[in-house]
């Protein structure tokens, strides 16, 4: 399970169990489990703003202060969009060497429940524009760490800590039961959301449940878009967050649109592409998405059948992992391919229209259906009994997509069957809050200081 230069992680499968077993537990003597609290600034810290500023300047600019006008909203919405800063933090911590492929940016609202190919409603990772080859403790660290920020108005210091010693120990607990499953049957294993009391457990209503799973059987796109039909359909614009290109600029946007998608349906497999062929474009337009990705290239496609149904497409750009600078260099020199390359490996099911293409202005992008019967649990208006669910389920799922790219007999072995991983977690998770609050504190002075733009309103 440990990785080389350019390559995915080394499988270890084929050695006997207690061989696995043997190897996890040889690498406390590397990193003891309790050496995970630790958490302190070192000396040569670089400067947060400077992270942000340098992630801006291959960025939309005119975009960017949409961006730090999200992150100033609080401490969380500065984790959400702060993956960079985090990650040259974590690159400081303690590590037993174990690669996998990891998710990037693990906070607890990049989970959720979408529908999967086989029009089943499932709960699994769902950003993956950070996904790289990396230790799998980042991974942990960032997840644990986002819930006990999270929690910040709602839970005090101690009910914060139970959080993130919830996500450690599902985890734990997860990838020994793993350990202990048949390759395959492991490989398969998936969330599903199946009825009521499954989604409450995560913390999704019950309306939310109906919705989605009126979209499967009714084939509802469940979006926020809005688009006029007649001879010409459209996207209809809703500014600030969906818009057409300038009228200029709107022959040459629509063209390399088309170039893209001829690019993409190119990475699909045939049986894909033949579904893909089924629809025509009929409107392209740029789309403004969440927090981390304010101010990379973003946008949506309406495609139609014959008869005028609908497909929304997404495509999105995807630059450098924040994770490649401090562990293992992408394998793939197209970045929109390293995204769907990880998708597939973390995800027990990936979207069928999920590929990769080279966009307008040569940059990497990835495509993938704008939102197929997407759900997730409002986190910041969870009961604190429901959001300690929901903690756990995230480190079981966690648990799960780690365990498909490494070895879930070594981890489990090194986890080990006490709590000492879990309350070193805990105290790493609490003390990274601390630096949280403080680096967005920052922010909110670079603001002042006109240091850095800052839209005025955030819609």
């Amino acid at each position: 399970m440990q990785t080389r230069p350019n390559a995915l992680p080394v499988q270890t499968h084929t050695l006997s169990l207690n061989e696995r077993r043997m190897r996890g537990r040889a690498l406390r003597d590397r990193s003891a489990r309790k050496d995970h609290a630790a958490w302190a600034p070192t000396p040569n810290r670089r400067d947060p703003i400077e992270i942000l500023i340098e992630q801006g300047e291959s960025r939309l600019q005119d975009l960017l202060p949409l961006r730090y006008a999200r992150m100033k909203a609080s401490p969380f919405a500065f984790l959400r969009g702060g993956a960079a800063v985090m990650a040259a933090d974590l690159a400081a911590t303690p590590s037993n060497g174990l690669f996998v492929q990891s998710g990037g940016d693990c906070h607890c609202l990049n989970f959720g429940g979408f529908a999967t190919p086989e029009r089943r409603l499932a709960f699994d990772i769902n950003d993956f524009d950070e996904t790289s080859v990396a230790p799998w403790e980042w991974d942990v660290k960032r997840l644990a760490a986002s819930f006990a920020v999270a929690g910040r108005d709602t839970l005090d210091k101690q009910g914060r800590s139970d959080l993130a010693q919830a996500v450690a120990k599902a985890y734990r607990e997860a990838m020994a039961q793993i350990a202990a499953t048949p390759v395959l049957d492991a490989w398969y294993e998936a969330l599903t959301i199946g009825d009521t009391g499954t989604a409450e457990a995560i913390g999704i209503g019950d309306r939310e449940l109906k919705k989605a799973d009126k979209a499967l059987k009714h084939a509802v796109a469940m979006i926020a878009m809005r688009h006029r039909g007649g001879t010409a359909p459209h996207i209809e614009d809703q500014p600030p967050l969906v818009y057409h290109p300038k009228r200029e600029d709107a022959d040459a946007f629509r063209s390399a649109v088309e170039a893209m998608l001829a690019d993409y349906e190119a990475s699909l497999i045939p049986e894909r592409r033949t579904l893909f062929q089924r629809y025509r474009m009929a409107d392209a337009a740029y789309k403004v998405v969440g927090v981390g990705s304010v101010g990379t290239l973003c946008g949506a496609l309406l495609m139609l059948s014959g008869d005028g149904e609908a497909l929304y497409l997404q495509f999105k750009e995807a630059t450098s992992s924040v994770l490649e600078a401090y562990a293992s260099p992408s394998p793939y020199a197209h970045h929109g391919e390293r995204v769907v390359r990880g998708q597939r490996l973390l995800q027990a099911a990936s979207d069928i229209f999920l590929g990769f293409a080279t966009g307008p202005t040569g940059r990497h992008m990835y495509v993938r259906q704008l939102r197929d019967a997407k759900i997730k649990p409002q986190v910041e208006t969870l009961a604190p009994r429901s959001l300690r669910r929901y903690a756990t389920t995230c480190g079981e799922v966690l648990a799960r997509a780690h365990a498909r790219t490494g070895d879930a007999a070594i981890l489990s072995a090194y986890l080990g069957k006490g709590p000492s991983f879990d309350e070193a977690i805990a105290t790493f998770a609490l003390a990274y809050a601390r630096q949280t609050e403080l680096d967005h504190a920052a922010l909110l002075q670079a603001i002042n200081e006109g240091r850095i733009p800052c839209a005025e309103q955030v819609s």
